[in-house]
């Protein structure tokens, strides 16, 4: 099972891809990261991406209908939002969020050139990635 780094390398084999990072969306730290920023700064994508990641974690609306959505925001469970994807003119931002042993406030950010990536097929493995990768 991937840790943190060997995931971020596999996640930029995907064609088009720009940076990724591996973020806890409760604090806005950056785990890793590695490529291109957006922004040319990983930690304030870290933390700009959080908000974008919290706000769609939290949303009640989202989790209706769902047997084993958390009670209240901020609860252990992981959140009902498998991923969140922003378009841009140049590219896709895919946060995949990944279901932890302890309080699932991780996700991956892969920024996606539009031109040159596959949308279907980064979501895909992003997912793949997400179940396989090791927390320590």
């Amino acid at each position: 099972m991937p840790g943190i780094d060997e995931c971020l390398l596999d996640v930029m084999r995907l064609p088009g891809a720009r940076g990724a990072a591996v973020v806890d969306w409760t604090s806005g730290l950056a785990l890793g990261t590695i490529g291109e920023s957006p922004n040319g700064d990983h930690e304030a994508t870290a933390a700009e991406t959080a908000e974008v990641a919290r706000m769609a974690a939290e949303q009640p609306a989202f989790a209706l209908g769902l047997p084993d959505a958390p009670a209240a925001a901020g609860g252990t469970a992981a959140p009902p939002v498998e991923d969140v994807i922003v378009t841009t003119r140049a590219g896709y931002h895919i946060l995949r969020f990944v279901e932890t042993d302890f309080d699932s406030s991780v996700f991956l950010h892969l920024w996606l050139d539009r031109a040159e990536g596959n949308l279907a097929l980064a979501r895909i493995r992003l997912g793949e990635m997400a179940e396989r990768l090791v927390l320590a």
